[in-house]
């Protein structure tokens, strides 16, 4: 049988879910079956590792950049069309907004015969411009149009795109954001937990929260410095530390002085031995204020450790409240850190919601289970 040609399209290669599960996705599809290629915008974080994968066609768009830009987007189109043109897919398979939006149009003008694009988390929220917002919705629901597949990584995100009127129930398919749950295992148990706590400066007996990502306003940053000056007060031996880097950075640094507490959060920049930091911790926090599916907090949950996190979009699907970690109302700085401190102070509930959060993530979230599951919907898809 004829292999077939999959393109995946993303708009940038930073740290994150959504690229995370595209390059294991590209890297790990069967070869006997498909041909496979990946176009990105430059500048990724993980540009290099795309580069080191073997047996598939890398190719960057200069012109594909996150931010609205009229004449880039254009250009991006345009460029998009013509590759897609010249490979003459199969299948394009688009993840992110910006690609999900210029990636489909293309594949649209190429008459590419099957168009799927993955929702890692809608591109809109509530906090942003009116304007930019509606936008980003009637783009979807037009572009939902002529798309065959929507693949959603949570169930709120398909009923949310139903509410709005994007795609029908018939296009969704739900597939989970994989983690790769024998590496992260693996990784946790070879940590030596002391000699990272002094690598980090952190004393014996002081206890540890931790959480990861961009600096950025889905993540929230700045909340999770506010949460941690409050805990500080009643739970005193406690360091926070975040993993990741961003635009927001700099406001995370000034409420950090200006909350005097420097001497017990630490942002350590962006850093490969997550699943180390998770083996370390006490406590996985998510001040997010929207997600898809939050595939750090499923990595915190394979190790034992109970999560405190906001309660939006696909969050209550793997944390819940009171069994593996607690749910907060988004925004509720107080009762987050009412929680925490209380989960803190009890190492008896530590150790009953660690109990379950290690028997709450099954093998629907597994990554090699995530691209088998894309494997027969590309089959299916091409062989109704």
């Amino acid at each position: 049988m004829k292999k077939a040609k999959v393109i995946h399209i993303i708009t940038m290669l930073e740290l994150g879910g959504a690229q995370g599960n595209t390059l294991f996705t590209v890297e790990h599809l069967d070869l006997e079956k498909f041909d496979v290629g990946l176009i990105s915008g430059p500048g990724g974080i993980q540009d290099d590792a795309a580069r080191k994968i073997e047996n598939i066609k890398l190719e960057f768009v200069p012109n594909l950049v996150r931010p609205i830009s009229p004449i880039k987007d254009f250009l991006c189109l345009l460029e998009l069309t013509k590759i897609l043109k010249r490979e003459a897919p199969d299948i394009v398979h688009t993840h992110s907004s910006k690609a999900g939006i210029l990636g489909r149009l293309a594949a649209r003008s190429a008459k590419v015969p099957v168009i799927i694009h993955s929702i890692h988390g809608f591109g809109f929220n509530p906090y942003q411009n009116f304007l930019i917002r509606w936008l980003f919705i009637t783009l979807e629901i037009f572009i939902a149009k002529f798309t065959d597949i929507l693949v959603a990584v949570s169930q709120e995100n398909i009923e949310q795109g139903l509410r709005l009127g994007i795609g029908r129930r018939e296009q969704y398919v739900l597939i989970r954001s994989g983690v790769d749950i024998g590496t992260i295992q693996t990784s946790a148990r070879a940590t030596d937990l002391s000699a990272l706590r002094k690598e980090l400066g952190i004393a014996d007996g002081t206890k540890v929260v931790f959480s990861a990502g961009p600096f950025k306003l889905q993540k929230d940053p700045v909340a999770f410095v506010e949460v941690a000056e409050r805990v500080l007060k009643t739970v005193p031996q406690t360091v926070f530390i975040w993993s990741g880097d961003g635009e927001l950075r700099p406001q995370v640094e000034a409420k950090i002085r200006s909350l005097g507490i420097g001497a017990s959060v630490k942002l350590l920049g962006w850093r490969k031995d997550v699943p180390a930091l998770m083996a370390l911790c006490d406590i996985f926090v998510l001040t997010s204020l929207w997600e898809g599916l939050p595939r750090s907090a499923v990595e915190a949950l394979i190790l034992a450790k109970p999560v405190v996190a906001y309660a939006v979009d696909g969050v209550p699907e793997i944390v819940k409240d009171q069994e593996n970690g607690f749910l907060i109302r988004p925004g509720d700085k107080g009762g987050f850190a009412a929680k925490l401190s209380m989960l803190l102070k009890d190492p008896g509930l530590r150790g009953r919601l660690s109990a379950s959060a290690v028997k709450s993530i099954d093998s629907t979230f597994d990554i090699r289970g995530m691209v088998k599951a894309q494997e027969g919907l590309y089959s299916k898809t091409l062989h109704p």
